[in-house]
């Protein structure tokens, strides 16, 4: 019975390890506007969106950038800062040690408020993208 349980746990490691890296080692689908709002814009307090990623981009990694951008755009144009990381760039590492980041993420931050939307992100940007859009309004009204 031991055995069982032993092999069972070492096949859903497996099975994490493999989709994690198939999903997140892909090449790169679209780096085109990183960034579609600069500090200056900001007026909503500190409220900001920040996506933590990897250089090399699967299509999920790129599809929870392409979503959460489409949602700040939509719903609160200029009011909302959305800044998308490379977290392997010299440039950002001082938030990447701020913010404690290691791999890639979705976080809403505001003061010393902090939604990690990441799971959910992943989970929804390609099958459900309503629904990220959905989770992304209602996390920052509640932060506004």
């Amino acid at each position: 019975m031991k055995k069982l349980v032993y092999k069972f746990s070492f096949l859903i490691l497996l099975a994490t390890l493999s989709l994690n890296i198939t999903s997140c080692n892909g090449p790169a689908k679209d780096d085109s506007n990183k960034k579609i709002l600069t500090e200056n814009t900001i007026e909503n307090n500190d409220l900001k969106v920040y996506y933590f990623h990897a250089s090399r981009r699967c299509e999920t990694c790129v599809a929870v950038e392409n979503v959460t951008r489409s949602a700040i755009k939509e719903y609160y144009g200029d009011k909302v800062v959305f800044e998308s990381l490379d977290v392997e760039e010299e440039s950002n590492k001082a938030l990447v040690e701020k913010y404690n980041i290691s791999f890639q993420t979705l976080l809403i931050i505001k003061g010393d408020k902090k939604v990690d939307l990441t799971n959910e992100a992943f989970l929804n940007a390609i099958t459900n993208p309503d629904q990220l859009k959905s989770l992304l309004k209602s996390n920052i009204d509640s932060l506004m």
